[in-house]
């Protein structure tokens, strides 16, 4: 019998969703993608964990010819940006862009959490930057990391210390340097390297241990004091600039930044993008924007990344059980 044209144009539309909806994750990643493709960064403008995925969103919107943008979702340590990714569709289309915190920090300092990190599914590290001791010049005096030790054990508690917020690596790095040194620093915690920065620049605060990313503008400037890199050795863009493990052995500590994607996103989309971002990161514009950001580009298979991931969660668990580090 034939059908009226509202109920035949029904049906082909259903039949339609139940063909896509049928089609193996692999059709839907060669397809991947045909709207809009949103990165969510759990910070706010203009630090690293800021720029450094607007660099690649920029590259990725020109090959796939789909819209990437970025959006700051803010506050608690980064989880209110992560929990938004963490509920969000697995299909790519968000992702989540962020340092360790969120990824494989915060398990370990907040007792209850409203996603689970561990299932974030791991896409690429984008770049990894030294973390570094800089001081505002007018407020510390002291040009070696060792005066700068001299200085804080005079002053115990005194010295106020800018972090990217509680449970952040700018944070743990304070708090493993003032474990290794003996020494106590005030921590004023902010949403971000950006904020902290503008108030360290100001005078508002002392010092800060944040990566090299944004804070070596402020550093060219003459606004800024570089005391020391955090880096295993000396970084090559800043030969002549030491680092802190010279002056106590064995430290270290790095800022990356990944990609990663919803739970239960499939393999072949993951894979896709990471393939994307890969290619990215060969790009020599790319590098060279990196370079600006004193960031070693990174890249790597989902696997390696997930291994990455794994290896990470249990440093910064260690350093945060040996510094007995809490959100009180």
């Amino acid at each position: 019998m034939p059908c009226s044209a509202r109920y035949c144009a029904g049906a082909i539309a259903a039949l339609a969703l139940a063909f896509a909806a049928a089609l193996p994750p692999a059709a839907h990643a060669q397809d991947y993608p045909t709207r809009v493709v949103r990165i969510i960064v759990p910070y706010p403008p203009g630090g690293t964990a800021d720029v450094m995925p607007r660099i690649l969103a920029d590259w990725l919107s020109r090959k796939w010819g789909q819209s990437v943008i970025v959006e700051n979702r803010t506050g608690a340590g980064g989880n209110i940006g992560a929990e938004v990714v963490a509920k969000a569709d697995p299909d790519g289309y968000t992702l989540l862009a962020s340092p360790p915190g969120p990824l494989v920090v915060n398990q370990n300092l907040y007792k209850h959490l409203d996603f689970d990190p561990l299932q974030f599914v791991p896409i690429a590290v984008m770049g990894r930057v030294s973390n570094a001791l800089v001081v505002n010049p007018s407020k510390i005096k002291a040009t070696t990391v060792k005066d700068f030790i001299s200085y804080a054990k005079a002053n115990p508690g005194k010295i106020t210390d800018a972090t990217q917020g509680n449970g952040t690596t700018s944070h743990l790095t304070s708090e493993l340097f003032q474990m290794m040194a003996h020494v106590q620093l005030q921590n004023v915690p902010y949403r971000g390297s950006a904020p902290a920065l503008n108030d360290l620049v100001a005078g508002n605060v002392d010092c800060m241990f944040d990566n090299l990313g944004v804070s070596m503008q402020f550093v060219k400037a003459g606004k800024l004091k570089l005391i020391a890199v955090a880096a295993p050795k000396r970084v090559s863009p800043l030969p002549d600039v030491p680092t802190i493990a010279e002056t106590l052995p064995g430290f270290a500590s790095v800022t990356w930044f990944a990609l990663a994607a919803p739970p239960k996103t499939p393999a072949a989309v993951v894979d896709k993008i990471s393939a994307a971002v890969n290619e990215a990161l060969r790009d020599p514009n790319v590098i060279k924007r990196f370079g600006d950001l004193t960031a070693e580009p990174a890249g790597g298979t989902p696997q390696a990344t997930a291994a990455y991931f794994h290896d990470e969660a249990e440093r910064w668990k260690s350093v945060i059980v040996s510094a007995h580090v809490t959100l009180d």
